[in-house]
């Protein structure tokens, strides 16, 4: 099972046992309305794919959140996406901030010179923690996502480059 250490936190794979404690983080009110319906968040988390990997974020041993990527192999097109969530009670204290330069730093080593990230356009929360760590706004995607109420929200694509980590 991969493990990559940050300066605070623990990046791991998920494993099964992880699924209640991911389930509870997605389903609390701060996360579920960027993340909609917990449960089946929670199975995507699981599903295999060639490229997407998703972690669990341990501090102390606890599992205070999750970051994925996903890799796009092609060689003429090779970057990489990050999503994150972490658990409210683990907001504004630099864990998000570690787990997102931990994963970026892993996925640049390992062959990645582009990094995207999409928040909902009206994250600013998010945006903010992103910008910290280096990425960059590239453009507005239009209607990008569908909120868990049914309207349509608008997405923020950012990149950072090799060389831009923070």
């Amino acid at each position: 099972m991969p493990i990559i250490h940050g300066a605070r936190v623990l990046l791991r794979t998920i494993s099964a046992k992880d699924r209640g404690r991911l389930r509870e983080i997605l389903a609390t009110p701060e996360v579920a309305r960027w993340w909609g319906d917990p449960d089946h968040q929670v199975d995507d988390l699981y599903e295999v794919e060639d490229g997407y990997t998703c972690y669990v974020i341990e501090l102390d041993g606890v599992v205070v959140g999750m970051i994925q990527s996903c890799e796009e192999l092609d060689p003429q097109y090779r970057h990489a996406g990050i999503d994150i969530s972490l658990h409210p009670d683990f907001h504004g204290r630099g864990y998000g901030t570690d787990a997102l330069r931990t994963l970026a730093r892993h996925l640049l080593d390992n062959g990645h010179h582009r990094l995207t990230i999409d928040p909902s356009a009206s994250n600013e929360v998010a945006i903010g923690v992103y910008t910290k760590v280096g990425f960059r706004p590239v453009g507005l995607l239009r209607q990008y996502e569908k909120a868990p109420d049914g309207t349509w929200r608008d997405g923020l694509l950012m990149d950072l480059l090799e060389g831009e980590l923070r």
